[in-house]
């Protein structure tokens, strides 16, 4: 569990990392005892060749030490603490054998796609966006899946910003990084954070009495998920992130994470009913060695007559079928969405800059 620091250090607490955590491309700086590597949302992961003196790691990892209140030796081998928008892990050279190990993941309080860059960087097809834009309208539940790094965060981030600012979310983190009261100011929000004596099973049972109208998990991960589909079941809605290759993997994904096997066949039935809308974020290098992410498959999940089915709509970034389950069609229509395909409001949300 990261420990919180209470202020935002600026960059020049962080020596020779402070240059690229000031970069806005950049992601992730990662120390590995001998040498420093960047991951750039942008440009991909790369070496860099920088000076880092033992002195300077020593004074470093004693700040951050001094910050949490926390020993970093040889018998506390492990420190981790998070800023307003960093996450900082570092490991002791005494378990790193290789050298002091420290990886800082960024996670800014704004919104890295629009819908101009994502239409402009070939990150979706439009008429996809606009349907995705109307699953939000529609009040559907989400699970964005990718691997580790490819944006499935960002990717809900830049949806959550259309949920109206008058229907309460709750986030639930144990590192925060969706800044939801940041990136949308005037919501109403509430922003709970996980620790000891406070799981993600106690943050999500907690919510029943705070009247959310969406909950978001940061990412699923283990038994949780059998609360979190529980709340959406009472008809609060959400979003969630999961570690994931193939959308059609999800079910079996979910199960894998429950610690009860007699439960198994109704949580599938739960994973179709209430699990609307997956997404499948993908990471690629093109020629020119720049970095694309795109939605690589897109589905819907629906159980009809007792019967669980897969709706895949996008598959290699490509659109393959429009055709949609009845039950998302009636979800759609009680928004009053009669073009699923077609977003009323694409226009306006463009001019505004999303």
């Amino acid at each position: 569990m990261s420990e919180l620091i209470t202020y935002e250090p600026t960059t020049e607490h962080f020596g020779v990392f402070g240059k690229y955590i000031a970069e806005p491309s950049v992601t992730d700086i990662d120390y590995n005892g001998t040498s420093l590597w960047i991951t750039d949302f942008k440009k991909g992961r790369y070496e860099v060749k920088e000076e880092i003196s033992e002195q300077f790691l020593s004074s470093f990892t004693h700040n951050i030490s001094n910050c949490v209140n926390k020993q970093f030796n040889n018998a506390n081998k492990v420190l981790e603490a998070d800023t307003k928008e960093l996450r900082i892990s570092i490991i002791h050279s005494s378990a790193a054998t290789s050298g002091t190990s420290i990886c800082i993941r960024k996670s800014p309080c704004f919104i890295r796609n629009t819908i101009e860059t994502m239409v402009k960087e070939r990150y979706c097809q439009q008429e996809v966006l606009q349907l995705l834009l109307n699953c939000v309208q529609a009040r559907m539940n989400f699970v964005f899946g990718g691997e580790p790094g490819s944006g499935k965060t960002e990717c809900a981030k830049f949806f959550m910003q259309f949920i109206p600012k008058e229907e309460r979310v709750i986030t639930i983190e144990d590192s925060l990084e969706i800044h939801y009261p940041e990136i949308n100011p005037g919501a109403d929000a509430v922003e709970l954070r996980i620790g000891p004596g406070f799981s993600y099973t106690d943050a999500i049972k907690a919510c029943l009495r705070q009247n959310p109208k969406w909950l978001v998990l940061s990412e699923v991960r283990s038994v949780e998920v059998t609360s979190l589909l529980e709340q959406w079941s009472t008809g609060v809605n959400g979003f969630t992130t999961i570690h994931l290759d193939d959308l059609r993997k999800l079910p079996d994904r979910i199960q894998n994470m429950m610690d009860n096997v007699n439960d198994v066949e109704r949580m599938e039935n739960r994973i179709y009913q209430y699990v609307n809308v997956g997404i499948l974020i993908r990471v690629m290098e093109e020629q020119d060695g720049h970095i694309r992410r795109y939605i690589d498959q897109l589905c819907f999940y629906s159980r009809e007559n007792d019967t669980n089915k897969v709706y895949m709509i996008v598959k290699n970034g490509e659109v393959v079928s429009k055709e949609l389950p009845p039950d998302i069609l009636k979800k759609f229509s009680y928004a009053n969405i009669e073009e699923p395909f077609l977003c009323k409001e694409f226009k306006q949300y463009q001019k505004e800059g999303r």
